[in-house]
């Protein structure tokens, strides 16, 4: 099948570098309008110029395509509020947002400022919140969106130095779980990608050979492949190098303790069946383990009766 963008209207941010231009261009020669953000920061976050914007916007004109620029720190919401009305003005809808904005500023926790950590937190966590709140409703109303976050596998599975990155990373997964619940009736569908790229973030942590094989039209691919017309719904995607795999969080099967166990004396004598992987299957909806357990705890009264 061919993967096509004619007629939709996307946003990403942080495209005027890296990856986010990367996705700009693509779902640009794919037939999309873009609306390409980059507040133009350092990579730490400092600074602010609309130069890259306009320039990736001028590169997809000059192929033909249709993009506007603008410069909204995703984390004010009255800025991300004006790019989407220019973009409503404009074009009439939003059927595509890749939240893939985001900045650096990695230290040993204990060595952080916590207005680092803030910082990281506001862009990447309130960046994601506010784009897709602005976005939402439009996309209930025309019974159409295709939401992409962007995770990390700092998150997923933690990495030294990065322990703001890493909370904001897991909490846009949490975010995009329940995301995909509530706009599952609307068509509105969301999932996570989880890229490795030669980028800003990654120039000076990784070797030039290595950087080398990481392009970010790899990732892309993913990133596209998660908002198309028959996405997925709630997937994590991680891609990078020309590799492609899923993440899934898992939950054991788990016991039941009779109440005299319910000790942590209980808990460790039943360590090793806690831990049993045999049975483990990945839970939809976080009443779903309450349900499991609950159906455990009536089990065990039916067998006493």
């Amino acid at each position: 099948m061919s993967v096509r963008f004619d007629g939709k209207v996307a946003i990403v941010t942080g495209a005027g570098n890296g990856l986010g231009k990367s996705h700009a261009l693509e779902l640009a020669a794919r037939g999309a309008k873009v609306v390409v953000n980059d507040l133009g920061g350092a990579r730490d976050g400092s600074g602010a110029s609309s130069d890259a914007a306009k320039a990736v916007v001028a590169e997809i004109e000059s192929k033909g395509g249709e993009a506007i620029a603008h410069g909204a720190n995703v984390a004010v919401m009255s800025e991300v509020e004006d790019m989407v009305k220019q973009a409503m003005d404009k074009w009439g809808r939003i059927d595509i947002l890749i939240n893939n904005a985001g900045i650096l500023r990695d230290k040993s926790f204990s060595k952080m400022d916590l207005a680092d950590f803030q910082l990281v937190m506001d862009v990447h966590v309130m960046g994601s919140v506010n784009c897709t709140k602005a976005v939402w409703e439009i996309m209930k109303q025309q019974e159409y969106g295709r939401i992409v976050m962007t995770t990390s596998s700092s998150g997923l599975y933690g990495n030294f130095g990065q322990t703001n990155y890493g909370a904001a990373k897991m909490a846009v997964v949490g975010f995009m779980n329940t995301l995909g619940l509530e706009g599952a009736k609307y068509n509105v569908r969301t999932n996570a990608l989880a890229p490795t790229a030669a980028t800003r973030m990654t120039e000076d942590l990784l070797p030039q050979e290595v950087l080398d094989m990481l392009v970010p039209e790899a990732v892309t691919a993913g990133a596209l492949t998660l908002c198309h017309d028959d996405a997925p719904n709630r997937m994590i995607l991680a891609a990078g190098g020309g590799g492609y795999a899923s993440a899934r969080v898992f939950e054991t099967d788990g016991v039941y303790l009779a109440p005299a166990d319910q000790t942590p004396e209980g808990v460790l004598a039943n360590w090793e069946a806690i831990n049993d992987t045999s049975r483990q299957a990945t839970i939809e909806a976080g009443m779903k383990q309450s349900e499991k357990f609950l159906l455990k705890a009536q089990a065990y009264l039916e067998s006493q009766k």
